[in-house]
């Protein structure tokens, strides 16, 4: 009668591979990573001087008078004559760059701010209340943001001229109300910055629909409400189309169709070629102030509803 006899030593198990330490983790991605900062900060670099060639090129020629303008390098400052061209803008024509500066600010900011409220009030009410069509509503308003705003000027002339405000202040200040890319931002910071538990307790404590508005949401939608009047703001300011169909009157032409109109005369008057420059630059100065401004809350709300 045999036995059977089995092997009992344990076998040796397969040694398992060593595992990297920290250090040489580290040393193996850091060239990596070195490499995809550098790329991506090269990048923005790059954007960025490209951003800001055009302001710098009118930096240098605004320094420079009508005979250095065209004899010298365009990133070559001229003789600095920045005061004395600033001068001649301000003053030529009895100061009518100063009445077409004001004329932005006032489409600007007094547009802007009108037509923000109205996108915070309608972005909070799609967000907040329930009514019937209110998702097909919604849709109609995104609908427009497709819109380019150069097709309908022509209808809005058309109606401008029924309401009989051509040529007035409100030919531009009562389109900007309008504003359906507004109305969608104002949707998407109510639903990240105003929690229901708040206006519900509200609502419990007695306070009505627009002191629950006023007085609770509006402060904490201040971060939407400054980014939105940013976007709106930088679009009045830049808006040309609207401003050379709407008006005839040089008394209400924005900064922007003034210094077109100047621009358009060079051919004939070559000493217009510093104060359309030199307007240009003063131009660009309150876009720079708003976004040095503006930038922190702009920021923060770009992030609303990111995480929910």
């Amino acid at each position: 009668m045999s036995t059977l006899t089995h092997d009992t030593t344990p076998t040796a198990e397969p040694s398992a591979t060593p595992r990297p330490t920290t250090a040489t983790r580290r040393r193996r991605t850091t060239p990596n990573t070195l490499l995809s900062k550098g790329a991506v900060n090269g990048l923005l670099i790059v954007a960025a001087g490209y951003t800001l060639l055009p302001v710098t090129w009118l930096l240098f020629a605004a320094t420079k008078n009508h005979r250095d303008l065209f004899a010298t390098s365009g990133f070559a400052f001229g003789d600095f004559n920045l005061l004395t061209n600033l001068h001649r803008v301000l003053t030529f024509n009895d100061g009518i760059y100063l009445r077409w500066f004001g004329n932005s600010v006032l489409y600007s900011v007094v547009g802007s701010a009108a037509s923000t409220f109205i996108c915070v009030a309608t972005g909070y009410a799609f967000d907040e209340y329930d009514f019937r069509g209110k998702e097909k509503l919604f849709g109609l308003v995104l609908g427009g943001v497709l819109v380019p705003t150069t097709v309908i000027q022509l209808p809005m002339y058309l109606l401008a001229t029924k309401a009989g405000v051509v040529n007035t202040y409100w030919a531009l200040l009562l389109p900007a109300l309008v504003n359906p890319f507004g109305v969608y931002l104002a949707r998407v910071f109510s639903e990240g910055y105003v929690p229901n538990e708040i206006l519900e307790a509200a609502r419990v404590d007695g306070a009505g629909e627009l002191r629950t508005f006023a007085r609770i949401a509006l402060p904490m939608l201040a971060p939407g409400f400054m980014t939105i009047f940013l976007f709106s703001f930088t679009a009045s300011w830049n808006n040309f189309f609207g401003a050379l169909v709407m008006l005839n009157d040089e008394q209400l032409y924005p900064v922007n169709l003034g210094l077109f109109m100047w621009n358009s005369v060079t051919q004939q008057q070559p000493e217009f070629y510093s104060l359309v420059i030199t307007g240009s630059l003063v131009a660009v100065v309150p876009l720079i102030v708003a976004f040095v401004c503006l930038q922190r809350f702009w920021r923060s709300g770009l992030t609303a509803g990111a995480v929910k």
